[in-house]
């Protein structure tokens, strides 16, 4: 093989965009094939206009739920003879998505892809994007080589994740992988833009649009931490650590290391949205009802699942990221130097 060529699924969504402008940008040899289902063609297409990499960059109309990847014979042949590495990324992520779509996606398209990597001659690497939320309802301190528990999860997002890093590890025997956790995704830490205004991130948004003179209370005690990590510092890390050759068989928590409090960022956000923090706190099935409130009804489908995560005593250990970005100058932003950038990105999309 003259030069690298790597399969990149979930494309164009906003980690996938991101990552493979970063990978053109800093490898004029690489080529890259986006996997992309039919309904975004007209959307990466336009993508590729605005990244302008000429024929470096080659989308192809695909379905990682289907035979071959959905590709025609041709194209198949063409992606595996040529394929160095793969960036998994294609995955259902919505906390609301139904049991059946989310295994037919994250747990049997991750295994198609596992199947087509197993046939590539040239593989160097696999990087397959999981969640730090396969972690499911666990408490304390949860450690990147970690997988396997009995503790149960809050919904089919966070179920069907772990079923396909559970397959993933497996084929991590054979096959060259590296797995990348990352916790809930917010906007660019420069910018504030996001693709989708949900999960924790719908809870932001109630705080900033709440009315003033009615602060929305705290769904419990706010002791909990809450992991947010903004999309370009995820890229970023990355991009620097599978660049790496020795973190092909580990796994990386992408997380900020020193997460606030759910309280803290409530109250944080609150006083950058202009609005007052209230003194009291609510039990999480109290919060539906202040929903209610005139002015909040559009925020009705905020669901019990979201305000679970205000509320878990988990703390996800990245020892393996901090020791691949020890001296790249790539770490996790503080949450204080780039919130007023999401809340004005939330307030812009919300006009």
């Amino acid at each position: 093989m003259g030069h690298r060529h790597a399969l990149v699924t979930g494309y164009p969504g906003m980690i996938a965009r991101r990552l493979v402008k970063k990978l053109l940008a800093t490898d004029d040899q690489l080529r890259i094939t986006a996997l992309v289902e039919a309904t975004e063609k007209e959307r990466a297409e336009a993508e590729v206009l605005r990244i302008d990499a000429g024929d470096r960059l080659r989308l192809m109309t695909g379905d990682i739920t289907a035979m071959d990847l959905g590709l025609s014979g041709t194209e198949y042949r063409k992606v595996v003879d040529q394929t160095t590495e793969i960036y998994h990324l294609a995955a259902l992520q919505r906390l609301g998505v139904e049991r059946a779509q989310a295994e037919r996606v994250n747990v049997r398209g991750t295994q198609a892809v596992i199947d087509f990597a197993s046939s590539l001659r040239h593989l160097e690497r696999f990087v397959h994007f999981s969640s730090a939320f396969v972690s499911g309802s666990r408490v304390g301190l949860i450690r990147e080589e970690e997988l396997e528990h009995g503790a149960g999860f809050r919904n089919p997002y966070e179920a069907t994740k772990y079923q396909a890093e559970i397959r993933v590890r497996e084929a991590q025997k054979r096959l060259p992988i590296t797995v990348i956790r990352p916790s809930a995704v917010v906007g660019d830490s420069r910018t504030g833009e996001i693709d989708r205004l949900d999960g924790v991130y719908q809870f932001l948004i109630l705080i900033a649009a709440s009315p003033a003179a009615f602060p929305l209370p705290l769904p419990g005690s706010g002791s909990a931490p809450l992991h947010l990590v903004p999309v370009d510092f995820v890229v970023d890390a990355v991009h620097a650590i599978t660049a790496q050759p020795d973190t092909i068989g580990k796994t990386f928590h992408i997380v900020d290391p020193s997460p606030w409090s759910s309280r803290g960022v409530y109250e944080l956000v609150a006083e950058r949205s202009g609005r007052r923090a209230p003194r009291y706190s609510v039990s999480p099935n109290l919060t539906k009802a202040f929903l209610r409130i005139p002015g909040l009804e559009r925020f009705a489908s905020l669901s019990h699942q979201v305000v679970d995560y205000l509320n878990q005593l988990a703390f996800y250990a990245p020892a393996n990221t901090l020791d691949a970005l020890e001296g790249t100058g790539i770490r996790c932003p503080r949450l204080e130097s780039y919130i007023d950038n999401l809340i004005a990105f939330v307030r812009q999309t919300m006009v």
